[in-house]
């Protein structure tokens, strides 16, 4: 009796919120385009993502690669990484890993090296669209040991080896023959998108158990996950593309928090907390998060590079941070992060100077015309689309911004908005933008942007839109480089490569950079243990060490 009544006695000396919170409701501003992790790159995919499935390996909170599904990170001193010559006489590695004891997909099937060899089958064929494709081309050969090892056969040694990024074990007992009848089709008949609360595609503390398309994502607790149980049985993340529309549901109780790797401006959020006092917790989490500009070079208004470093010049940047951010964000000057450290603090910069930004355009043959837009020689005026996500208050107020300020130019861009989903999904990957998109690329710590920057990865149709190099970007220098840089193991030659990189990127501007993002998380005062991470790897890939307080 007296153990009894101690329990009881603890229970009601426990926070209401502990002792009846079962359910995290998560508010994020964009929906993901597809749920396969194999395909597509986009922030809310792998943010949902992360609750329900588990890469090989990923980089934590502190930056540093960690074993998610495997036993161990392989290095050349462990002897899991091994030098070797290819078969046409190059230098290449093997590399084998050794997947955990007891991992299982939701359904009870046992996550084997079957899933992972199906999932290098269907990269390897460039008909199912998936990528990177460059590391399928790479890893030439999958040797399949035991149901728990694998070794892949890499046709060069890279300082980034250990890392497998995008490549994700699928179910072969699900996916293969959907895959297996039809490759160019299967993007659009995968389970993850036609049947996403199977449980057998998933194998994370979580599994999808309801999709709203476009509203909400209901995950509910993995039965089949062998980690640490989760706190919360069950998971909704919802989806509100108006980030005022998104403080408000918050205020009201709909969302409990706001992710910060897709929620609000910082600004927003600050704004939010003064008035709201000590109601939320937040956390500002600088990040690999690369605001930018990406330009169609396929169009003929920016063939000539002066037009777009004159669009540069012709943007103060500076006062944009300072008057619609509070100052939080940090001017970007090319496409790396100064929190990186291959980041070059000497490499070309473009202070706002608009005075400088007219003369180059009237260089490029850009005169003023009878309405003050330029037109060139054949009476073609400079104007073009201006994109972004729509809802989003703060990108919204930046192009209303960038817009005014090329008007003085005599430069006309004309906003155009899509949500996210079709922006991503489909006009950025199919290159259907006609003129520049603002968004954000978020990178894992020193990883090189062959993807978007690479002319073999330009989007087209006979990839079935794979790649990320939706500018159209050609530079046989920077493909060189890009090819290089994996391949040198020693840092300092290293840096050499990454100094050369920049140096192209801001001279030849394939994208404007604007700024690196401060995240800004939004949480209730009893949730704990949300760990953020400022890189692509976000905080829900650990959401089991999450707890209510």
């Amino acid at each position: 009796m007296a153990a009894r009544f101690l329990v009881v006695l603890l229970l009601l000396a426990l926070p209401a919120a502990a002792q009846t919170r079962d359910t995290l409701s998560i508010g994020i501003t964009q929906y993901p385009s597809t749920l396969h992790p194999n395909i597509d790159n986009m922030v809310a995919k792998s943010y949902v993502l992360g609750f329900v499935r588990r890469p090989v390996t990923a980089y934590d909170a502190s930056w540093n690669l960690v074993c998610l599904l495997c036993e161990s990170i392989p290095t050349l001193e462990n002897g899991l990484a091994v030098r070797e010559t290819t078969p046409d006489g190059k230098p290449g590695l093997r590399v084998t890993w050794r997947l955990r004891e007891g991992l299982r997909w939701g359904d009870g099937t046992p996550i084997t090296t079957a899933d992972m060899a199906f999932a290098y089958e269907a990269g390897r064929d460039g008909a199912t669209g998936i990528g990177p494709a460059e590391f399928y081309r790479s890893a030439y050969e999958f040797i399949a040991g035991d149901d728990r090892s694998f070794t892949l056969r890499f046709d060069r040694v890279t300082f980034e080896f250990a890392s497998l990024g995008d490549f994700a074990p699928l179910p072969a007992h699900l996916e293969r023959e959907r895959w297996a009848s039809e490759p160019r089709t299967y993007r659009t008949r995968t389970l993850y998108d036609t049947q996403p609360t199977n449980p057998g595609l998933w194998n994370g503390p979580y599994r999808v158990v309801q999709v709203q398309a476009g509203a909400a994502i209901t995950l509910e607790r993995n039965p089949q996950w062998d980690g640490p149980a989760p706190a919360f049985r069950r998971i909704v993340v919802r989806t509100v593309e108006s980030t005022p529309a998104l403080e408000a549901q918050l205020l009201a109780g709909q969302v409990d928090m706001i992710a910060g790797e897709l929620g609000l401006p910082v600004e927003q959020a600050g704004a939010l907390i003064r008035r709201t006092g000590t109601r939320f917790r937040a956390e500002y989490r600088p990040g690999l998060s690369y605001e930018h500009l990406d330009l169609n070079l396929d169009l003929p208004v920016f063939a000539d590079r002066r037009v777009r470093q004159a669009l540069l010049l012709g943007l103060d940047r500076a006062q944009i941070v300072a008057r619609l951010f509070e100052g939080r964000q940090t001017v970007a000057n090319t496409n790396v992060n100064p929190l990186d450290w291959p980041h070059d603090p000497d490499v070309r910069q473009y202070p706002y100077d608009p005075a400088r930004a007219a003369a180059l355009l009237t260089e490029a043959g850009w005169t003023p015309g009878p309405d003050g837009i330029r037109r060139d020689a054949a009476g073609q005026r400079l104007s073009f689309e201006l994109l972004t996500t729509a809802g989003n208050r703060s990108r919204e107020a930046t192009q209303q911004v960038i817009q005014a300020q090329w008007r003085q130019l005599g430069v006309e861009a004309r906003i155009r908005n899509e949500p996210p989903r079709v922006l991503f999904g489909e006009t950025l990957s199919r290159r259907r933008f006609q003129g520049a998109a603002l968004f954000a690329w978020v990178s894992a710590p020193e990883s090189v942007p062959r993807s978007n920057l690479h002319s073999d990865e330009i989007p087209s149709a006979a990839r079935n839109w794979s790649g990320q190099n939706y500018t159209g970007f050609r530079n046989a220098e920077m493909d060189a480089l890009l090819e290089a840089l994996p391949q040198e193991l020693d840092r300092e030659k290293r840096r050499v490569l990454w100094q050369r990189l920049q140096a192209i990127y801001a001279e030849e501007l394939p994208s404007l950079p604007l700024w690196f993002r401060q995240d800004a998380h939004i949480w209730p005062v009893w949730l704990h243990g949300v760990r953020p991470t400022g890189h692509l790897n976000f905080s829900s890939l650990w959401a089991e060490e999450w707890r209510v307080r």
